[in-house]
């Protein structure tokens, strides 16, 4: 362990848990091996990696929380809004520049009840702003791994004399989100409240042991739960079945992008879908809010008609500025601005990111990139424009970010403090929070896929001292 351990940024309850953390360590020399050990029975990897090299949570207030529910939800009940607004408005719906196939698929009359039953956003939370840099609507990852994590982080020797001092408030989010799963279900039509559920990836996905946490989770609250391979599911013309089961309800885990490049593939789930024989949720109309272009239609003038007064606000105080990168004029603020000039101008206040990839995939921030990069980015993003089936690109303003001290366990097992990313990430199930995916990162970029890793967030306030 490094000698002396840096002041956290977030202040009094990181600062104690470190304290309390320190002589732990030192009576306890196998205390981050075994931590590690605990993981990856719990399967909390990806892949071959534990998610949570880490020895704290991150913490936040009850007012940190307040601020981000009425954000949060209010983003998530726009995405729905919508997203039901494009269907009827081909105007608006050409906004979001979906492939054709996608295009298809979103228009499909299976789709009925909520767009997306569990979504997440991408958030930097600080004292002093709330800023969202992109909504997955579509099928976030992650639930399992983030509620097994606080339980383990809630067994700690540590969280125990921690929890002393402080109140602690923990996310059960298995439970929520089979709330909303069934929920979703019995709005589409269902009549059983334990409906069998297939959660739907492909094998071998580096998230397949998050599923196997969700079946047993389920599971033991009553619902009949199987993982399924889109390839395992069989649609008769009446019924979609898996394993030999007949499936009620599929979790949909497997993304759009796959469904339309492996048509062969998941043409029962299609099918299924089409024919309203089975609930899918989220369902296939989620793809219109989950792409990022979504946050050019919340920020563009064109379209205000759309949002209240308070809204607006919303919106200008939390969501980035963001255009669909083109050869276009467009407002920056109230001031017109020819585009690509604006953008290769302003480089290290923007950034680059296609409209539909995840684990920040082909994402430029433009203060950490040469001039020549940045023009080889935009020359991707505008070419973008004119191939069949490429997406759009868009370009988002820089927000500020947020970066904390987190004690680190290395590959030598021994334990540093290192400033880390936090990127803060509120789940949304049926459109209300329900709690959190944390990520920290040494780069701009924070997800699992990049590298990233993940810790718990928990609620915390200071208890009262007992008056004598």
């Amino acid at each position: 362990m490094s000698a002396a351990s840096p002041k956290p940024m977030d202040g009094s309850a990181a600062e104690y848990w470190h304290a309390l953390l320190h002589p732990a360590l030192e009576k306890n020399h196998a205390f981050a091996e075994d931590f590690l050990k605990g993981l990856r029975v719990a399967k909390l990897t990806f892949g071959d990696r534990v998610h949570c090299p880490f020895l704290r949570p991150y913490f936040l207030s009850p007012q940190d929380e307040d601020r981000v529910r009425l954000v949060a939800e209010t983003i998530a009940e726009l995405g729905e809004r919508v997203a039901l607004a494009a269907l009827a408005d081909e105007k608006l719906f050409a906004q979001f520049h979906l492939r054709p196939e996608e295009s298809r698929l979103a228009r499909l009359p299976g789709g009925n009840g909520r767009v997306s039953t569990a979504s997440r956003l991408d958030a930097f939370l600080l004292p002093e702003s709330l800023k969202f840099a992109e909504y997955n609507g579509e099928s976030p990852a992650g639930a399992g791994y983030s509620e097994t994590l606080g339980e383990i982080f809630s067994a700690l020797p540590v969280m125990v004399q921690f929890s002393k001092r402080y109140a602690v408030h923990s996310y059960p989010l298995s439970a929520k989100l089979l709330d909303a799963l069934v929920l979703s279900y019995l709005e589409w039509g269902g009549e059983s409240k334990r409906p069998q559920i297939a959660i739907v990836d492909w094998k071998g996905v580096p998230t397949w042991s998050e599923f196997e946490i969700l079946k047993a989770r389920f599971e033991k609250m009553g619902v009949p739960t199987v993982v399924a391979d889109p390839r395992d599911l069989i649609f008769d013309g009446e019924k979609l079945t898996a394993h030999g089961k007949k499936i009620d309800l599929v979790y949909r885990r497997v993304l759009m992008n796959d469904i339309v490049a492996n048509p062969n593939e998941c043409a029962a789930l299609v099918k299924a879908y089409t024919a309203n024989a089975v609930c899918v949720a989220n369902s296939f109309r989620c793809k219109i809010p989950h792409v990022k272009t979504f946050f050019a239609v919340l920020t563009d003038e064109g379209n205000e008609r759309l949002f209240s007064q308070a809204e607006r606000k919303i919106i200008a105080d939390h969501v980035p500025w963001t255009r669909v990168v083109a050869d276009v004029r467009t407002m920056h603020y109230g001031k017109s601005v020819d585009l690509l000039a604006f953008i290769r101008a302003q480089r290290e206040n923007l950034v680059l990111k296609p409209s539909d990839e995840y684990g920040g995939t082909g994402v430029t921030l433009g203060w950490e990139t040469s001039e020549n990069a940045w023009e080889t980015a935009i020359q991707a993003a505008i070419s973008s424009q004119g191939s069949e089936g490429a997406g759009a690109w868009i370009v988002q303003e820089r927000i500020p970010i947020r970066r904390e001290v987190f004690p680190y366990i290395t590959a030598s097992g021994e334990v540093e403090f290192r400033d880390m990313l936090v990127d803060f990430a509120p789940y949304l199930f049926r459109g209300k929070l329900a709690g959190y995916l944390t990520r920290l990162s040494v780069t701009g970029l924070a997800n699992v896929t990049s590298g990233g890793g993940q810790v718990p967030a928990f609620r915390v306030s200071p208890k009262s001292k007992p008056k004598n």
